[in-house]
């Protein structure tokens, strides 16, 4: 035992005589509580925290045993109370900081993948973007140097070439528009003008804009309603919505195909569903249709019938303003090609 008053050299000497015992008993329990942690190092984190925590406590524990000749003398008895009390505390407290700091870092892991996944999307935006608008900017800049220069000269060839010219310009316009109305989503500036909407004027509406389209290309679209339901929204919003979507599926819908816009409701939703015949989304793209800008594996370059958008942000417009109509929009394949389903709470009776 060391005595209250013994000198500096004692304690230094008892320390010395105590270290091989402590050392023998502690060291055993420490390496298998590194192994442990080993075999443990794919579990949770609370797990890791609890034996990261138990190991310190039991080669304590144990060292104070073998160095006491495993003599329980009064002392002995309350250190090792002290000890289990320390346990008592320290292990659920490890418990609960290890669910925290895992709820932490699965957050900050996923804030991290949003965010690369943010910065990879902003790239390929700007990639993409740039591609389609420097292709009707030379096209406009060649028929403007060619009206300029006399080299077209006939009056049905100027008109032609006028007529495309406003086609790229409106074709641009769009594309500008598209980028205008992302950026407003993405920074939170949108602002809706909340209201009862009947569902079905905006359908309707929608799907009469888009007819001329339709023709063009040879696609019908029909509307199929189980019920005509009011949602709560912001009527020029959920104009775009309808309109991006039946775009999209006249789009990517072959000539002669049908494109299906039914309506109902679900429970306390509306539901919107519009079905193509794209033939289907290859499994590894589904998940990224909404995606800024992307198009999957079709070609890049635009058609001149008037049904390719911008830089393929259509779809990720309509995602931002259903979402922040506090609905869900959805893909999945479906018949002959893919269904998109947009879900919108009812307006209150």
């Amino acid at each position: 035992m060391i005595g209250s008053g013994e000198s500096a050299w004692d304690l230094f000497v008892h320390v010395l005589h105590i270290l091989p015992l402590a050392l023998m008993f502690a060291l055993p329990v420490a390496a298998l509580g590194g192994l442990a942690l080993y075999l443990l190092r794919h579990r949770s984190l609370a797990t890791t925290m609890t034996t990261l925590v138990l190991t310190p406590v039991a080669a304590m524990l144990v060292g104070i045993l073998g160095v006491s000749g495993f003599m329980f003398t009064e002392a002995l008895t309350t250190e090792l109370l002290v000890c289990l009390l320390v346990a008592l505390v320290a292990v659920p407290a490890a418990m609960v900081l290890g669910r925290v700091i895992a709820r932490r870092s699965v957050w900050e892991r996923e804030a991290r993948d949003r965010e690369r996944a943010a910065e990879a999307s902003r790239r390929e935006l700007v990639a993409w973007i740039s591609h389609d608008l420097r292709s009707p900017l030379a096209g406009i800049q060649a028929m403007a140097e060619a009206l300029a220069d006399g080299v077209v000269s006939e009056r049905a060839e100027v008109a032609d070439y006028a007529q495309r010219i406003s086609g790229e310009t409106t074709r641009l316009s769009g594309m500008v528009g598209d980028l205008f109305e992302l950026s407003r989503i993405t920074a939170g500036a949108l602002e809706l003008s909340m209201s009862a909407v009947p569902l079905r004027d905006v359908v309707s509406d929608a799907v009469a804009a888009q007819a001329p389209v339709a023709d063009r290309k040879r696609v019908r679209v029909l509307e199929n309603a189980s019920a005509w339901p009011v949602v709560s929204g912001s009527d020029p919003e959920l104009a775009r919505i309808v309109r991006n979507l039946v775009s999209n599926a006249i789009r990517h819908t072959p000539p002669d195909g049908t494109v299906a816009v039914q309506i109902g409701i679900d429970g306390d939703q509306a539901l919107l569903a519009v079905d193509d015949g794209c033939g289907g989304i290859p499994d590894d793209e589904i998940s990224r249709v909404f995606d800024v800008a992307f198009r999957g594996t079709q070609a890049r370059t635009p058609d001149r019938s008037g049904t390719t958008s911008g830089g393929g942000l259509g779809l990720a417009i309509a995602k931002g303003l259903v979402e922040a109509h506090r609905g869900r929009i959805g893909v999945q394949n479906h018949g002959p090609g893919c269904r998109f389903e947009v879900r919108l709470p009812l307006a209150a009776s």
